[in-house]
């Protein structure tokens, strides 16, 4: 932050606020709770207010969120949040798989947007198909055009999809690099938006869209002998976060100065602003010189930074928050429908009463909004939905009972999906993917890696384990692998010397598919140093290795769980420990006290090998480092607990995303994702 910036603020930017919150999330949540005080009850206008971030991209993201959810129109500054824009997004995700037709996520994101907009059923059926065919996504389908079990209408979207993609793969090597962006935003139709869009965001698509073809423009400027495909790669590049390609070209941040909240960094502040909050929850992350600035100006002003809390949300808040909301999924869901009723299908009537319903749930809102003065809220719902369903079809009737907006209303939420978010619940009408669920008898068939992985973020658990998108392994994978693979067989040939293991190692990297190129050198070094101490520690236990790689399957009341355990060590006074190698980053005990996957084992012990009393640790074989769970952790009720929550999440199809900047960065469905957009 320079000094001009300093001099601005202190003489004319009006009220400044500076906020410091334990965490980015309740920051967010303050800061759009004050903003739409100033927007709905003082009547100042978004673009007076700018929000200015001494944090990282996932302070930015906690923000945006926060503001999306009471329907706040924002805008994040800069290239970067250009890239983040859905309709960047879609030109992102045909470039890659122009280049790379197994990239299953960018697969998905272009089979379920516009202009294909196939649904979740038919892209799991698909996928399907290719998983057994050993094909990828893009080589299946027309294989999947021939399938009996693809319907009608499916197989009409995958010819419109393979006709656009053979002749854009043509035009990537035919076209100079911003003559193939035009190309794709005409002829694949990436540059139509929603006709019933806002003013607004028409204008932010256009300004996002410009950016992209001025990008093309100076990549060719910069590499006159470079093709499509290297602006390409130069593209994907900085939509996953090198920032390389950003600094030789910056958005003019003048096109996106609309009527918005503006999301800023330390930088000088767009003109007209009357208020602005800086949060300096991540000031300690800042480099020294700019974290001074920011003392320098808190002192300039002579202020304070304050700890706010956020204000709980009335139910006329929520109410209204969830109308903003649902208003523009309405729009959303109606271009889609439109564009589905010249189509030759027998389920048409399921997509117009899909629209109806979304209409009159917001006639339910605007009327409870209305309800009399000392109404509770249960006794106006419960007269409104008589009156709304005494005026509809039987079919309108079954969408309008099935639907969850009773439950969050009474519940205090409103956690509607957000516009854009078709990826995560598909358009109207999207029949349930309850075939492809992973069913066993009445429940599901789960293990541990399962029940983690829903936990952490549920729509990666849908990309993963119900639309089965496949992921290729990382190189940290393949390294975690190999080192199991020899630990296993090391032990289960006995043990043994050193050299034993060494052996081993030769053989199950030459397997992993292991070069010698230097990286893959420095991890051979790490993880013969690794089995060096390991043998080390193994000659000085007291405990007595039992078990390795020991499966296990139990009923969990109507569900399944199977898993395997790494090792079962006897200890001296005769119970044991179940041990689980890693080769990531070691966690403290304090760390692991909410750890699922060591807790579920023990109960797993305990029903399928009857070993009532056991302890269990995760050894971190990089750092030769043993990290027991805490023993006052919780129990074996919470473990069932868990598991009949996650059960019967996925039995109904709760897929929402909960990002977190750890989880997401290592996310194989990002492209795919609506909450990496901005």
């Amino acid at each position: 932050m320079s000094m001009p910036l300093l001099e601005d603020l202190v003489r004319a930017c009006g009220e400044v606020r500076f906020w410091r919150c334990a965490d980015a999330r309740a920051e967010a949540l303050a800061v759009a709770s004050d903003v739409e005080r100033l927007l709905f009850r003082e009547d100042v206008h978004p673009r007076q207010i700018a929000v200015m971030l001494a944090g990282d991209a996932a302070a930015a993201k906690a923000l945006s969120k926060a503001l999306g959810e009471r329907g706040i129109p924002h805008r994040t500054e800069g290239s970067a949040a250009v890239l983040r824009r859905a309709e960047v997004r879609d030109v992102v995700a045909w470039m890659r798989i122009l280049l790379d037709p197994h990239d299953a996520g960018a697969a998905a994101r272009v089979l379920l947007r516009p202009p294909i907009e196939m649904r979740h059923v038919d892209l799991a059926q698909v996928v399907q198909i290719a998983r057994r065919r050993r094909l990828d996504i893009v080589t299946a389908l027309p294989a999947s055009i021939e399938s009996p079990q693809v319907p009608p209408e499916a197989c009409e979207r995958i010819r419109r999809f393979l006709s656009m993609y053979r002749a854009a793969a043509e035009a990537m090597q035919e076209l100079p690099p911003r003559r193939f962006v035009d190309y794709l935003l005409q002829n694949v139709g990436l540059n139509k938006g929603n006709p019933l869009d806002a003013q607004l965001q028409t204008a932010d698509r256009e300004a996002s869209l410009a950016w992209l073809i001025d990008f093309a423009s100076s990549f060719e400027r910069r590499f006159p002998w470079s093709g499509a495909s290297e602006l390409a790669k130069q593209l994907i590049s900085s939509e996953a976060g090198e920032e390389d390609g950003l600094e030789a070209h910056r958005a003019n941040d003048s096109e996106f100065d609309a009527d918005a909240v503006q999301i800023l960094g330390l930088r000088t502040l767009p003109p007209g602003v009357t208020h602005t909050y800086i949060l300096g929850g991540g000031i300690d992350r800042l480099p020294a010189e700019e974290a001074a600035t920011v003392e320098q100006l808190r002192q300039a002003l002579g202020a304070e930074w304050e700890e706010p809390q956020a204000r709980p949300a009335s139910t006329e808040e929520l109410i209204e928050a969830a109308l903003r909301t649902m208003r523009q999924e309405l729009l959303d869901g109606v271009s889609s429908i439109g564009g589905r009723l010249g189509e030759l299908r027998l389920d048409t009537d399921v997509d117009v009463s899909h629209g109806i319903v979304r209409y009159l749930e917001l006639v339910k809102l605007a009327a409870l909004l209305e309800r009399p003065e000392g109404q509770g809220i249960e006794e106006a719902l419960a007269d409104v939905n008589n009156r709304l369903l005494a005026a509809v079809t039987p079919l309108q009737r079954e969408i309008l009972e099935s639907s969850t907006l009773d439950e969050e209303l009474l519940a205090g939420r409103t956690g509607r999906s957000q516009p854009g978010s078709g990826v995560v619940r598909g358009t109207a009408g999207e029949p349930p993917l309850r075939r492809f669920l992973p069913r066993k008898g009445e429940g599901l068939l789960l293990s541990a890696s399962d029940i983690e992985t829903y936990r952490g973020c549920p729509l990666r658990y849908k990309f993963a384990r119900v639309l089965r998108l496949p992921a290729d392994q990382t190189r940290n994978q393949r390294f975690g692998i190999a080192l199991h693979q020899v630990l296993e067989r090391y032990h289960v040939a006995g043990g043994g010397e050193l050299s034993t293991l060494l052996e081993l190692l030769d053989v199950c990297w030459r397997r992993g598919g292991f070069g010698d190129g230097p990286d893959d050198r420095r991890l051979r070094e790490k993880a013969s140093d690794a089995l060096r101490r390991y043998h080390e520690r193994l000659a000085d236990e007291q405990s007595t290795p039992l078990w390795f790689e020991r499966s296990f399957a139990f009923k969990l009341d109507r569900h399944y769980v199977r898993g395997r355990v790494d090792r079962v060590d006897r200890l001296p006074d005769g119970s044991h420990e179940l041990i689980d190698y890693k080769t990531g980053r070691p966690r403290t005990q304090e760390q692991l006290r909410q750890d699922i996957q060591l807790a579920l084992y023990a109960l797993a012990a305990q029903e399928s090998w009857q070993l009532e009393s056991s302890q269990q640790a995760y050894y971190y074989l990089l750092d030769d480092l043993k990290v027991p769970l805490p023993q006052d952790g919780p129990g074996p009720e919470w473990v069932r607990d868990t598991v009949l929550e996650v059960g019967e999440s996925i039995m109904q199809e709760r897929f929402d995303p909960t990002p977190s900047p750890a989880a997401c960065r290592l996310c194989d469905y990002r492209i795919a994702c609506p909450v990496a957009e901005g």
